[in-house]
């Protein structure tokens, strides 16, 4: 594959627009990509962008453009020169969003406080000084009226000690307290169990993540490396509005 962007992640399945152009192209592109694409890995949908000939491809939990003979990829972003607006971000920030909401969350470790307003995503690695920073202050992050839903990315992969100790968290008896104990740097019972880990970490590679932590907002856009709670707050509040 070109590179960890490009993966299938079941479920996002966006519909064909019926137009003969998008037709033709439509099968030309799937017959090209079926032979670069690994085994397992599936094309979303194809839409026509702006640019004559160029189609937008949805592959897992990203966008690419290709052109309509199948020849040719772009993978990059695509602007809008007079708007200066950005036109695969939007797009980029919606498939990942559907991505990470179909995980459920009852497959995530959540800490709310009793009212809130906003919902962020954090991909986390239990060893990682600044998400251990970011959950210190998760009581700030509650006062702002902000709920945090973890998913795990022990960025030094499968069977890492960070790995294992995000297992042993997800099966604790109690996996918040467990969390803020691993987080804190304090021993936790070594336990293993059906986990949810490996998934989440192919996902945080999917959708873009190369370091924690790493914050979706509610919008699908993706925040990288820590923030404080005000500030985070403020972020939200403008997105909303």
């Amino acid at each position: 594959m070109w590179n960890h962007r490009i993966a299938f992640f079941a479920g996002v399945i966006l519909t064909l627009a019926a137009s003969p152009l998008l037709a033709d192209a439509d099968a030309k592109i799937k017959a090209r990509l079926g032979k670069v694409l690994s085994p397992g890995y599936e094309i979303g949908g194809i839409k026509e962008t702006p640019i004559k000939g160029l189609f937008e491809v949805v592959v897992g939990a990203d966008v690419i453009y290709v052109s309509g003979d199948g020849k040719y990829m772009v993978d990059g972003r695509l602007i809008d020169l007079a708007s200066q607006k950005d036109l695969t971000e939007p797009r980029r920030a919606m498939i990942r969003k559907q991505a990470v909401d179909q995980v459920g969350e009852d497959r995530m470790v959540i800490f709310a406080p009793d009212e809130y307003e906003h919902t962020i995503t954090v991909f986390t690695d239990i060893d990682c000084g600044y998400c251990r920073k970011l959950h210190r202050e998760i009581a700030d992050y509650g006062a702002e009226g902000i709920r945090v839903r973890y998913l795990f990315f022990p960025r030094a992969g499968v069977d890492s000690d960070s790995f294992k100790k995000s297992v042993s968290v997800w099966c604790a008896d109690d996996r918040r307290q467990a969390m803020t104990d691993a987080k804190a740097g304090k021993p936790v019972e070594t336990k293993s169990c059906e986990n949810p880990v490996q998934d989440h970490l192919e996902l945080g590679k999917q959708v873009g993540v190369s370091g924690t932590p790493a914050i979706l907002l509610e919008s699908g856009d993706m925040v990288r490396g820590y923030v404080p709670a005000k500030r985070l707050a403020a972020m939200l509040n403008a997105k909303e509005g």
